[in-house]
This record gives C-alpha cells, structure tokens and sequence, in this order.
C-alpha cells in the first residue's frame, strides 16, 4: 500500500530574515486535498516520492527512501527569488508500505493528475527511478491523447523486462509498453548514456523502442551545440515534456550519494544549459528528481547538487511564465 504524509513545517530551516529572503520562509507546507485551484500556473508544489523499493529489486543500494527529506533539507536553506505573488508549496511525501512498489506508483500518478488539474507546477522528489512510471502515469491521465515526450538525463536506459516485475530499472519499458497498447507514439530521449552501464540487450531494446539518446562522450559542454540541436528536433515533435534527472548520471565527483555511483558521469554544467533549452521550450510541465541516497552522500554534497537543480528549475519555470 501507499501512505501519505504531510510535511511539518519543522523541517524546512535555514537563516531567518523577516523578509522571506529564504525558501524556508517562502513555502507553505499544505495536505494536497487541501489546495485550491492556482489560477497562476507559475505556482510549484513540492512533492515526496519516498520509495527505494525498485531500487532493492533492482539489485541496487537502498537508501533513496530519505532522498526526499534530504533535499528539502537542503533547499530551505537557498535564496528565494520567486516574485511574491507566486505560491511555493510542500504538498507531502507518497511513502511506500510493506514493499508495494506499484501500489505507490499508482498513488504518485494520482497525485499528479491532482495536482495538474490545480493548475500547479509539480516537481517530485525521490526516491528509486521507479518514480518514473508513476510520475508519467499521472501526467497522461491529466492530459489525454496529447503528445507526450520524456527527456531522461541518465546514465542507464532503465528499459529493463518487467519479466521479474517492476524496478527501478524497467519505468520507461513499462511505459513503452503501455504505448503500444494504447496505441501511442513513444518519445523517449536519454541524455548521458554510458555503454559501462548498458549491456547489449539494452541498447538492442532502445534501438527497437525507436529511442533517441546522446551518449556520454558526446554529452558535454564541446558537444553542447549538438545537444542542444537534438533537444530541439526532439522539442519540436511533441506538445509537452516530462523531464525527470537521474542523479547517477552524474559523475560521482558532484553525485556520490545515489543508488549506483559511478566517476564516469556527466557534469552539471551540460544538464542546466539542456535544462534550459527544455524550459525555454514553454512544454515543459513537470519535472522530477531520483535516485538521492544520502546513505552514501558527502557533506550533503548530492542533496545540494539536487536542490540546486529544484531552484534553477522552478525559479526559471517562473521568469518564463512571468
């Protein structure tokens, strides 16, 4: 089953200034039911995916279930730079209960059609890549038969066979396959491959699932007019994108607190000008973050690299709809 939780004002801390100079003193920590309808779309709603299930299936090291908690912690203590008129909200945490890794699913898919229909910005915290699946759900039951495309910065396809049941290693197969079921286009682009975390049989299963990827190697600030390039094609070709960040595709040097940490990653400054290009779009309508285990964190070095990331996102959500 699911739990869900909402989150004690308690947890966001940092310096205090009177003047909400801090995201802490800006967001307002609400039960989801509980939110009316934003008439302003520029408005953000936090939200818990508090689940490292998949990951344990998927062989990987678990943790990720504080990930959500951890870069809250982080985030309170940043800048805020949101006009005063734009609402921030925590709207809880989905916690995942007795291993029922689908039921959770589920539950993250309804909170985000909510939260959707609310006319608010969610940005989902996690948690396993497990979220993916949910988090995708949500997003199409919201929109219909409209044209969906997944922007996924990663080491790893995650297209592994649901054969053994879901993991965080099979998100984006399970939607691939509701695809063809529903007869559906999938649009599905990878940022960061790495053949050293990809056997054969997966990049045969992208290449027949028609997925877009830019490898490694190629995917770096020398190559950024060729990325950006790719986004472009790929923005071009759907009405709305999903973006969800992986942060074990970064390189352990900025990321060592994830589920599979690896010296071969990416680097920050390639994912905020992609991310950029994405935003600028004006498709982008919702955004996650997965895979921070603080288990294995260094000075919350992970937790940072992840809040930094939630800030750019919402505070350049913000200036575009402004």
């Amino acid at each position: 089953m699911a739990r869900y939780k909402q989150t004690p004002k308690s947890i966001w801390t940092g310096r205090i200034s009177s003047q909400e100079l801090y995201l802490h003193e800006k967001v307002q920590c609400v039960a989801i039911d509980a939110l009316e309808t934003i008439a302003d779309t520029q408005s953000i709603a936090l939200l818990g995916y508090a689940c490292d299930e998949g990951v344990k299936r998927n062989q990987g090291r678990i943790g990720a279930v504080e990930g959500p908690a951890a870069i809250k912690s982080s985030l309170g203590k940043f800048p805020n730079h949101l006009a005063s008129t734009t609402p921030f909200f925590d709207v809880g945490t989905i916690e995942c209960v007795a291993h029922e890794l689908e039921k959770v699913q589920e539950a993250l898919a309804e909170k985000i059609s909510l939260l959707l229909s609310k006319k608010l910005f969610p940005i989902v915290l996690g948690g396993g890549h497990d979220i993916a699946y949910g988090h995708y759900q949500g997003i199409r039951n919201y929109l219909g038969d409209k044209k969906i495309g997944i922007i996924n910065f990663d080491a790893h396809f995650d297209l592994r066979s649901t054969e053994n049941g879901n993991t965080s290693g099979t998100p984006f197969y399970q939607i691939a396959q509701d695809c063809k079921a529903q007869s559906i286009a999938f649009n599905y682009l990878c940022l960061g491959i790495r053949k050293d975390a990809n056997d054969k049989k997966l990049f045969e299963t992208a290449t027949s699932l028609g997925v877009s990827y830019i490898e490694h190697n190629n995917f770096n600030l020398h190559h950024v007019e060729h990325v950006h390039l790719i986004l472009m094609q790929f923005l071009e070709d759907v009405d709305y994108v999903y973006t969800t960040v992986d942060l074990d595709g970064f390189s352990s040097a900025f990321a060592p607190g994830v589920s599979a940490a690896s010296p071969m990653g990416f680097s920050p400054d390639i994912v905020l000008e992609s991310l950029k290009t994405i935003i600028d779009s004006k498709k982008l309508i919702s955004f996650d973050i997965a895979e921070m285990n603080p288990n294995y964190d260094r000075d919350q070095q992970t937790a940072k690299l992840a809040a930094s990331l939630v800030h750019f996102v919402m505070h350049a959500i913000n200036l575009e709809n402004s």
